[in-house]
């Protein structure tokens, strides 16, 4: 093909790209929207947005959208003209609107390596009910007398891993723990077994590809992710299979008692629904406790006061069993860690695990004076809080302390 016919080829889908683009920027101006700057054509500002940062910053990109706009601005990201809020009050004005005036809206490349039934992806009635099953079975009675028990067993277990003076990753093994805590959860796996061990390997290439770059071309970590994750299915799927055909033959199983066995039994959701909700759960779990976990560490070997007072509250707790004669941790034992909910507090605080959500406007919004477009993306930036200097005094420093005013209001 010669240049001359390449240009004619190219031109009129080039023509019909700027057209679009001057039809938004005509749209725009009907509203009063807020200070800000859409970037490239088609590209935005995505780049720059998500550029890698330390997360107890929000980055420099953040830190100059700011200082130039505010703390309310325009932008072009992930494809879509977007709403960006580092403001507390508008971010809680989002959140609790839910449904109503916002709802999730998370690229697509998210519904294609999670699953269209990942309640990261769905909205509405069918979120709201795939949400109402993880929450009956995570019951408050069963995070008693269930999980409390389970999450005492694994850490232990880990525990009994290291040597004396040895050194490890605390990343690995706060992942290694977690993981073993999701799959003894979800599906009854025991954790070093070989179809364990085989689970976890597929699911740490997926979990490369669900932050990679929304690439399907062979080799890419994208594409190795897609494999992975039909290979996961698969697994459950066969589980799932195991579990119908006990219960059609009347055969007792303590396996029931598991999220798999609990959506067998208490949901009408079809077999694709209940492998898209297992794979969700099991990444969300996954991946924000891990990272928790890791961070709390990471920031508590720089913080010896708060080691020794943390110390100092389970010595206690550990005193008070001894002389009841109790071994295992229980409900009132967790109620008297208060010092240790500041901590994690302050970890979920500075850390940022999650440093922003993808929401969408439903309708036209008008919040101090600025127009949300309906059907714009609306991004609120919950490290921007964390991190505010007008909301906690030395935002960048790890100061457990800042939560023991309120830490018993904030415990469940």
């Amino acid at each position: 093909m010669s240049q001359s016919e390449l240009v004619v080829f190219l031109l009129p889908s080039i023509l019909s790209l700027l057209l679009l683009f001057i039809l938004m920027q005509r749209k725009q101006t009907r509203f009063n929207l807020p200070p800000g700057n859409m970037g490239w054509p088609f590209l935005g500002e995505t780049f720059g947005y998500l550029k890698p940062y330390s997360a107890t910053s929000i980055g420099e990109f953040m830190e100059e959208h700011i200082s130039r706009y505010g703390k309310i601005y325009k932008s072009s990201l992930f494809g879509e003209p977007t709403i960006v809020s580092a403001d507390a009050g508008l971010n809680r004005f989002i959140l609790q609107n839910e449904g109503r005036l916002f709802e999730c809206s998370y690229p697509k490349s998210i519904g294609g390596i999670l699953g269209k039934w990942s309640m990261l992806v769905l909205v509405g009635d069918m979120h709201r009910d795939m949400r109402i099953i993880s929450l009956n079975f995570l019951s408050h009675a069963r995070l008693r007398t269930h999980l409390l028990k389970e999450v005492e067993s694994q850490t232990l277990l880990v525990l009994s891993s290291w040597k004396e003076n040895c050194t490890f990753s605390a990343q690995d093994e706060a992942k290694k723990f977690t993981f073993n805590l999701m799959a003894k959860h979800i599906m009854s796996l025991d954790p070093g077994k070989p179809e364990t061990e085989q689970l976890k390997k597929e699911y740490v290439t997926f979990m490369k590809g669900v932050v990679s770059a929304p690439l399907n071309l062979p080799g890419t970590p994208y594409r190795k992710a897609l494999k992975s994750r039909s290979i996961i299915l698969k697994f459950i799927e066969q589980k799932m299979e195991g579990r119908i055909a006990k219960m059609k033959g009347g055969v007792e199983n303590l396996e029931d008692d598991d999220l798999l066995g609990w959506v067998l039994k208490h949901s009408n959701l079809s077999t694709e629904q209940i492998l898209d909700l297992i794979l969700s759960l099991l990444f969300a779990g996954h991946e924000t406790s891990s990272v928790s976990i890791a961070l709390a560490i990471y920031f508590l070997q720089a913080c010896p006061g708060s080691i020794q007072q943390l110390k100092e509250e389970h010595i206690q707790i550990s005193r008070a069993k001894k002389l009841a004669g109790e071994t295992e941790l229980n409900w009132d034992d967790y109620r008297k860690m208060e010092f240790t909910q500041c901590v994690i507090s302050e970890t979920l605080r500075l850390g940022n695990v999650v440093r922003f959500l993808h929401r969408k406007a439903l309708k036209d919004v008008r919040y101090k004076g600025y127009d949300i477009p309906c059907g714009w993306k609306v991004l609120p930036v919950i490290s921007a809080v964390h991190l505010d200097s007008t909301l906690f005094d030395q935002p960048q420093h790890f100061n457990p302390w800042r939560w023991q005013v309120s830490s018993t209001a904030l415990r469940p």
